[in-house]
């Protein structure tokens, strides 16, 4: 442009100031044009390296699209499968070339295709990503549970052509869960079943959680948790130790006690807490079951008033069956004094009413056994208050045949000493004591009378000489020994463990 300009006015009309001009011109040209070269070389550059990280972007996608561990594939609005990686072909058992024929919608259990549909349907509306657990189906007809997840960008509310599609198999996830909750119904149905419940308390923070069962148990409303202090109102405040003990707990240590509860409607319920102790995140905790043993208690105190009733029932026919005899014995041992029909009746019914004497203070004993103290001061009660009477002794039980056999003998040395002895004289005076001196030894009766006696110390030979021992053995006892003298008489008797019923 610039030599056209210069030719078309002539070399000999071209000042200098044109030629000035011109070659500026010429210059700026130059620069420009490399100017624009360079940048359009940059930009060829830029556009080139923006390509690479892009190809090798997507390169990375693809690889891990590929190789992911869980399935991916793309799919059109109508379900259609446009893209799909191995996991995907793995997880069903289709090759590529299957795979890509099918539609997802296919892939879906007939009874999860509902599910399939929402999430459809909620993408386009609700969300951008949907997820739901389904079945799908395996090339040869198995299910296996898998998370299927759908995501897409949603443009003024329009379904794009595109839904990335991630599916995730969770089939040992759903079989541990079922397994779990199987045996949360077993265990639940064994609780039940033996009206057990679970129960823990934290010590630290003072709050007790349990099942509902528990607080049923307990009479309370279902709660989540309670403060442990609130519990002090329906535990029996001699049990309440029992749960309020010392925080300061040895690691892991076996826990059991038994408690009584008040129930709102005034019952007393006893419950038993079985577990253990230990520590959880620096909490000293006590957790277990919790079992309602109202019931098998108050069986185990009617089966046990059941033997009783049935073993004092025993006791009394067989001391029944006993006394009879004894009666005839009685009949035929004492004899007419002098042909005395009248002696001879008091004597026999003076001795019947000892007899009964004893049974009556056996029959208002529950346990069909006796206190030595309580037959010895049943024949002395009469002279108490009238005579210098002494009874000391430890305590001793004995049971019915062998009290009313000692209580014939007691029987004998009263009336004795009221004919003949001490108790015939009032600056008379009994003393009766016994003694044993250790477990399993015998017990070692001693009647001590002193005051003169009326009579001569001869020992008759008779009915009360048989019953005491002095003609033969004692009705009950062994070794008897009698010592009379003029200011006194001396007996004693030993009594074995074994013999008395002990």
């Amino acid at each position: 442009m610039v030599a056209v300009g210069l030719w078309a006015r002539g070399l000999d009309q071209i000042s200098n100031d044109d030629w000035a001009r011109a070659i500026l011109l010429l210059v700026s040209g130059g620069v420009i044009a490399i100017t624009f070269h360079r940048l359009r070389k940059d930009l060829h550059e830029v556009a080139d390296a923006r390509l690479a990280a892009v190809e090798a972007t997507e390169s990375r996608y693809r690889w891990a699209f590929e190789r992911a561990a869980m399935g991916f594939a793309n799919s059109n609005e109508k379900g259609e499968l446009l893209q799909f990686n191995r996991r995907l072909c793995d997880m069903t058992g289709y090759k590529e070339e299957e795979l890509a024929r099918l539609q997802l919608n296919t892939l879906v259990h007939p009874d999860d295709r509902d599910a399939l549909a929402r999430l459809l349907a909620g993408l386009g509306k609700d969300a951008a990503s949907f997820g739901s657990e389904v079945r799908l189906l395996r090339k040869d007809g198995t299910a296996f549970w898998a998370r299927l997840t759908l995501s897409s960008s949603v443009p003024d509310g329009v379904l794009t052509e595109s839904i990335f599609v991630v599916v995730d198999d969770i089939s040992e996830r759903r079989a541990a869960d079922e397994a779990l909750r199987a045996q949360k119904e077993w265990l639940d149905l064994a609780l039940s079943a033996g009206r057990l419940a679970t129960w823990r308390i934290d010590l630290k923070e003072g709050i007790v959680t349990g099942s509902g069962t528990f607080w049923d148990i307990l009479g309370l409303p279902p709660a989540a948790s309670r403060p442990l202090e609130e519990l002090a109102a329906v535990v029996h405040p001699a049990d309440w130790p029992k749960l309020a003990a010392s925080r300061k707990l040895e690691p892991v240590t076996n826990y059991d006690v038994e408690i009584r509860v008040r129930r709102p409607d005034g019952h007393i319920r006893w419950v038993a807490l079985r577990g253990r102790e230990d520590k959880h995140d620096n909490h000293p905790q006590r957790l277990g079951v919790a079992a309602d043993l109202t019931e098998r208690r108050q069986t185990t105190l009617l089966r046990a008033a059941a033997k009783k009733r049935e073993r004092i029932m025993l006791e009394q026919r067989h001391r029944f069956s006993n006394l009879f005899p004894v009666i005839t014995a009685l009949v035929k041992m004492v004899s007419v004094p002098d042909d005395n029909i009248a002696k001879y009746k008091e004597t026999l019914i003076d001795r019947i009413r000892a007899l009964e004497a004893t049974h009556l203070l056996l029959s208002a004993k529950g346990n069909q056994s006796a206190m030595l103290h309580d037959l010895v001061v049943q024949e002395l009660q009469p002279y108490m208050g009238t005579r210098d009477i002494a009874v000391s002794g430890p305590s001793v039980s004995m049971s019915g045949g062998a009290a009313e056999s000692f209580a014939m003998i007691v029987h004998e040395l009263t009336t004795n000493s009221m004919k003949h002895g001490a108790l015939g004289d009032s600056k008379g005076r009994i003393e009766v004591n016994w003694t044993s001196e250790g477990a399993g030894s015998d017990v070692v009766f001693e009647w001590l009378e002193s005051g003169r006696r009326r009579t001569s110390n001869v020992v008759r030979h008779g009915f009360g000489s048989m019953i005491i021992g002095v003609d033969g053995a004692p009705l009950v006892g062994h070794s008897p020994k009698l010592e009379m003298s003029d200011h006194g008489l001396r007996y004693s008797l030993k009594l074995s463990r074994k013999e008395i019923g002990l």
